[in-house]
């Protein structure tokens, strides 16, 4: 499947940001979720290592999830995040093409 310019881009923009590329950092490391996922963390998790207030974090985590980088899933009180590897492939193979 294709990924559109506007796709690309959006992409790119959520990317541009050195505090979403250290949470894509993060959220590739294993087993340091409090709510013992494997893989991803919690937005918790994400505030303590980032050392950002939670607002901050659902401001960046609503760009990483909308960019489609990362999927967010509600577990009863918690957020829980984790990469979207395929489409992180798929932006930088899209992106290759185009350079």
């Amino acid at each position: 499947m294709a990924i559109s310019s506007e796709d690309i881009t959006l992409k790119l923009q959520a990317i541009a940001d050195p505090t979403r590329r250290r949470i894509l950092q993060a959220l590739k490391e294993k087993g340091g979720c409090s709510l013992d996922k494997p893989v991803g963390l919690c937005a918790s998790d994400i505030e303590v290592r980032m050392k950002l207030s939670q607002p901050t974090i659902s401001h960046h985590m609503a760009i990483l999830t909308k960019s489609g980088l990362v999927h967010a899933e509600k577990l009863g009180l918690w957020r829980w995040y984790r990469r979207d590897e395929s489409a992180l492939r798929e932006m930088m193979k899209a992106l290759k093409a185009q350079l």
